[in-house]
């Protein structure tokens, strides 16, 4: 098992990809307060060692189906962050041609089957994906992101049960930041930890620090293992937190201040900057270098996807995309 921060390279490309996903929500965060972004934002601050962690166990033909708070899986798979920030932006370069918007967007090109605004919908997805991959003979594995919300809805149970029955190559992965919009997770379980219920279905489930970056690594890529060698699915429960609120219109009335402050304080790229100072694989200089390269990143996104043209709109258009096309 790789030790991610002992490796110079593999330390540098994870560190600059949280730092990425983190300023491309710090970006989105501020056009929105502007008036510059509509609809609404979902935001996974303080979440991005799941995200990466759990991406960086995959290999580059496995798939993923994401959520509402999707923008960090949506980066940890390699998207291009000008074609993100130009669907948020609504231009006709966006990845759905700016008609989708924050949790609609979607790259087949990297394996990201798309986000979902449906609590618990892109866990079915995800176990029919997985379904045609065991058909195909393809090797691939599928990874269902969902928040501790998505595990109380039908969805997650019948999925799981599926996914046991035929022994799919799926590895579930809740993302317990420990609020399903405002309800405590701690009210809406009578379990521990969300992880217990997988022994329910007939297989594995594990509870690790969602923040700490190996341990989610270390995690997802022994279930992605067992799911490619045909043993079928785990559930891994990443328990991390989010520093903003659920949505823009979350005015955070059901958490303080000081709860907040606490889980700050376990900032996950913090930690893993830390851990790579004391491996000495990177140096202050090196460190400094992964933070700005992604701040450089992101405002280069929001140039080029600013002078970008609007999605097209009216009676003319209003069928693309819905129907395929004719094919030659």
């Amino acid at each position: 098992m790789r030790d991610l921060a002992k490796e110079p390279e593999g330390a540098r490309g994870a560190l600059r990809t949280m730092w990425t996903a983190r300023r491309f929500e710090e970006a989105v965060d501020q056009l929105f307060a502007r008036g510059l972004m509509h609809g609404t934002m979902h935001l996974s601050i303080g979440q991005e060692a799941s995200a990466v962690g759990t991406c960086l166990a995959l290999q580059r033909g496995d798939l993923i189906t994401s959520t509402h708070r999707g923008h960090s899986h949506c980066v940890a798979k390699g998207a291009d962050l000008t074609r993100m920030m130009a669907e948020l932006l609504a231009k006709d370069t966006g990845y759905c041609r700016g008609r989708g918007g924050s949790m609609h967007i979607a790259d087949i090109e990297t394996g990201n089957l798309g986000a979902n605004g449906i609590v618990g919908g892109g866990i079915p997805i995800a176990v029919g994906a997985a379904l045609a991959q065991r058909l195909g003979s393809t090797g691939r594995v599928v990874v269902a992101f969902f928040g501790d919300g998505a595990a109380n809805e039908g969805a997650f149970h019948e999925a799981a049960n599926l996914a046991a029955v035929w022994e799919l190559p799926v590895v579930f992965v809740c993302e317990n930041n420990h609020y399903g919009m405002s309800m405590s997770a701690d009210e809406a379980f009578a379990v521990e930890h969300i992880a217990s219920r997988a022994a329910a279905y007939g297989f594995p489930g594990i509870t690790v620090d969602g923040n700490d970056l190996q341990a989610v690594y270390e995690a997802v890529a022994a279930a992605a293992g067992r799911a490619r060698a045909g043993e079928g699915p785990t559930l891994v429960e990443n328990v991390t937190y989010r520093w903003k609120g659920h949505s823009k219109s979350d005015k955070n009335l059901y958490r303080t201040r000081e709860e907040i402050a606490e889980w700050q304080g376990r900032d996950p790229i913090a930690r893993f900057e830390a851990a790579v100072r004391d491996a000495g694989s990177l140096t202050d200089a090196e460190i400094d270098a992964a933070r700005a390269e992604a701040t450089h990143d992101v405002r280069e996104a929001i140039r080029t996807a600013n002078a970008a043209p609007p999605a097209l709109a009216g009676r003319d258009v209003l069928l693309d995309a819905v129907y395929a096309g004719e094919q030659a």
